[in-house]
């Protein structure tokens, strides 16, 4: 087994605080004049104490924290804020002074300073912040906070994907590649701690390396069973029975596929079953419960184990072939909701070529979803395979394209599947009058079939599409509509609505396409809703929903997303919010307008707020490059 162990002259700071604007803004709002507190509740390692001590920085608070040692011990939480002996009215009395009061891990408080929680919570003169993890038993005095509607809850979700990347690329001191941020964040399912500790061992360990065709980290290779790792799956390990330990073990070196319920003894899957250490699926296929379970497992099988039972990558293909006929099926039916592809994902992390007509299928499916650099990466994975591989080509620099990465951009029009890229390229330059006329163009009268349309393979429906996307759609809008089967007739709505100008209409095919998984397609929808409504709050509330859908869309820059907001701005906001998208400092900004640093941040600030945007990440989703024309 393999273990990764960090000398004390070399531990790290935490990471730098990322992320989690929407709770930190809920927490501080909760203990403004007035309000009584709140009670955060998440699994451990979820980020909960971190989140409530940025919440409440540079406020006059108390702290006190829970611990099982100290369970028995009356007000032990509570020692260095109370007399040695005190009684519960006194300890009341006593803390009805203190303004803001932090209790971290309630769960573990004892039965006297539960109650003295839950006493200061009724008299309301406190404002209380309490941190309870989930899955732990909780003293009843702490349940009732929340139970008894004396303090709201908030439930900590897992940290969303992209947010977990920038705390990444935080952490590595530049940006991961999309399929190495996906590999450690099914791995720590939102564990924060288990996240950090993990990403250290990959970077001890030599295993992350950069790319040279995109400059970003990328780590392949085995998971580092690190001491975090076995302390998460110490409940896996210690199976020492030799019916569940071979069950386990089997399952484990399965991995990636799942293995047939009908090969294994049904006892001993009912007992692994429940204690939530396996699953089966509607079908009768057996997995383990979490992705950290096959590689601590296949860590301690030994070498002569591991060797009989390891899978190889030739023995996946034809679960690789299901993977790409599933896909494939999902995108002619215009349905690009979330499918496990474990095969695929295993290749990668593996490091083993990944094929190119696969890798082509995949990316098109992560592109649809406005899932741009994903994308633009499984692309890469089978141009490394295939380096002159049409398909992979043509889907790189259409992620390239709507993602504005000018250095991908560069790289894609050097390769010859540049012409078949439906016109996308014109517009990243800034041409966005040619690239609807390629767009247009690109599908010709009398083709209406639902099949391919080039030799990389992408239905008629999405090639016609991309002329309603690029602000064309009247050239296309009839032959949309003929096209057979549900899928293409949301796709003909949404060019219909923009030929009519239809606001309402443009944000009822924007619900369709969310639901149907095009994020990317759904924000676009929204954009230019804001554009056709004629009620203002229509346009606002459209215009927030273009924000939240294209933030989850990986940096994509498109002429429908292009000034979607800046028309509210005054002229000096408009013009320090576009040098701030271009990339400039404060500072920067101060010195080429001859403003001082604070009346940029002052102005900025107010940009923020109008924008619906947290921080400078959101601007490029908002701000027209000067060379480019809305569409």
């Amino acid at each position: 087994m393999m273990t990764f162990e960090q000398d004390a002259k070399t531990l790290e700071l935490p990471w730098p605080f990322t992320g989690r604007a929407d709770e930190l803004e809920l927490i501080r709002g909760s203990l403004t004049a007035g309000r009584p507190g709140i009670v955060v509740t998440g699994p451990a390692g979820r980020g909960k104490t971190r989140l409530v001590t940025e919440a409440v920085r540079g406020s006059d608070c108390a702290k006190v924290t829970g611990t099982p040692e100290t369970r028995g011990i009356a007000f032990a939480a509570f020692a260095h804020l109370l007399p040695e002996s005190v009684t519960l009215h006194r300890a009341v009395q006593l803390l009805s002074c203190v303004r803001l009061l932090l209790v971290d891990d309630a769960h573990l408080l004892d039965g006297s300073s539960a109650a003295l929680v839950h006493q200061l919570a009724v008299h309301g003169r406190t404002r209380l912040v309490v941190v309870v993890t989930d899955g732990d038993p909780v003293p009843g005095a702490v349940s009732r906070l929340w139970t008894g509607e004396l303090l709201p809850r908030l439930a900590l979700e897992p940290l969303p994907r992209e947010e977990t990347a920038q705390l990444l690329a935080l952490g590595a001191g530049g940006p991961l590649e999309p399929l190495t941020v996906n590999r450690l964040d099914g791995l720590c399912q939102g564990d924060l701690r288990l996240l950090r500790d993990l990403f250290g061992a990959v970077r001890e360990r030599g295993l992350l390396t950069r790319a040279t065709d995109s400059d970003e980290w990328t780590w392949r290779g085995p998971v580092p069973v690190t001491a975090t790792v076995r302390e998460r799956t110490a409940h896996v390990l210690a199976r020492t029975g030799p019916e569940e330990r071979e069950n386990l073990e089997r399952l484990a070196f399965a991995e990636p596929l799942a293995a047939p319920l009908d090969d294994f003894d049904l006892d001993v899957l009912e007992r692994l079953e429940t204690e939530a250490l396996i699953h089966v699926d509607d079908r009768g296929a057996v997995r383990l419960a979490h992705p950290l379970h096959g590689p601590a497992l296949r860590a301690a099988a030994g070498r002569l184990r591991a060797r009989r039972l390891a899978r190889t990558p030739d023995q996946c293909a034809p679960a690789l072939a299901a993977e790409r006929a599933a896909l494939t099926d999902r995108i002619d039916r215009t349905d690009v909701r979330p499918l496990p592809t474990p095969v695929g994902e295993w290749l990668v992390a593996e490091g083993a070529p990944v094929p190119a007509g696969y890798a082509a299928v995949r990316a098109r499916f992560a592109r649809l979803r406005g899932e741009l650099r994903e994308a633009a990466a499984w692309a890469r994975e089978g141009l490394r395979e295939s380096p002159g591989d049409q398909a992979c080509a043509v889907e790189l620099a259409l992620a390239a394209a709507q993602s504005g990465d000018v250095p991908a951009t560069d790289e894609a029009l050097a390769r010859p599947a540049s012409d078949d890229a439906g016109g996308w390229l014109a517009a990243a330059r800034g041409d966005v009058e040619t690239a609807r006329e390629a767009a247009a163009d690109r599908w010709k009268e009398g083709e209406g079939s639902s099949g391919p349309t080039a030799e990389d393979g992408r239905p008629a429906a999405y090639v016609l599409y991309d002329a309603v996307r690029l602000g064309a759609p009247e050239q296309v809008a009839g032959r949309l509509a003929r096209l057979p089967g549900d899928g293409p007739a949301v796709l003909a709505r949404h060019a219909e609505a923009l030929v009519d100008g239809d606001g309402p209409a443009l944000d009822r095919v924007a619900g369709e396409l969310e639901q149907r998984g095009f994020l990317l397609f759904a924000a676009e929808a929204h954009a230019q809703a804001v554009r056709a409504h004629r009620d203002p709050r229509a346009a606002r509330m459209s215009r927030t929903r273009a924000v939240a859908l294209a933030r989850r869309c990986q940096g994509a820059r498109t002429p429908a997303l292009s000034g979607l907001v800046l028309g509210e701005l005054t002229a000096r906001q408009r013009q320090i919010v576009t040098l701030a998208a271009a990339g400039l400092s404060n500072r920067q900004i101060a010195d080429r307008l001859t403003l001082s640093v604070r009346t940029v941040g002052n102005h900025l600030y107010s940009a923020y707020t109008r924008l619906g945007a947290s921080d400078r990440g959101a601007l490029p989703w908002l701000v027209e490059l000067p060379t480019t024309r809305s569409a």
